[in-house]
């Protein structure tokens, strides 16, 4: 089962992942939200469309805009819709 692991802390578990150039999207109800803080951070992805940010805040480590996710995916990128991926510089993905 796919796990991401941040700071020897597993913070997402799911066999109901999604793989989309190179990233794992986890399903959001496979997080642990307490350690998500919404960022102010937003990107746009000319075919997903526009993506949000969180920072991974735990344990008195904090993880500038780590994880992103679509709140409103374009078509072509329904897939990813109401997951979450993380950044691999700070998240390590196990599948």
């Amino acid at each position: 089962m796919p796990k991401a692991i941040w700071n020897d802390e597993v913070i997402a578990e799911s066999d109901d992942t999604v793989v989309v150039e190179g990233n794992y999207y986890f399903p959001r109800t496979s997080l642990r939200e307490e350690v998500l803080q919404p960022s102010d951070t937003h990107t746009v992805c000319p075919w997903k469309g526009k993506a949000s940010y969180y920072t991974l805040s735990s344990n008195g480590h904090t993880a500038s805009d780590a994880a992103w996710f679509y709140p409103e995916p374009k078509p072509d990128a329904r897939a990813v819709r109401d997951r979450v991926a993380f950044r691999s510089k700070e998240v390590h993905v196990e599948a």
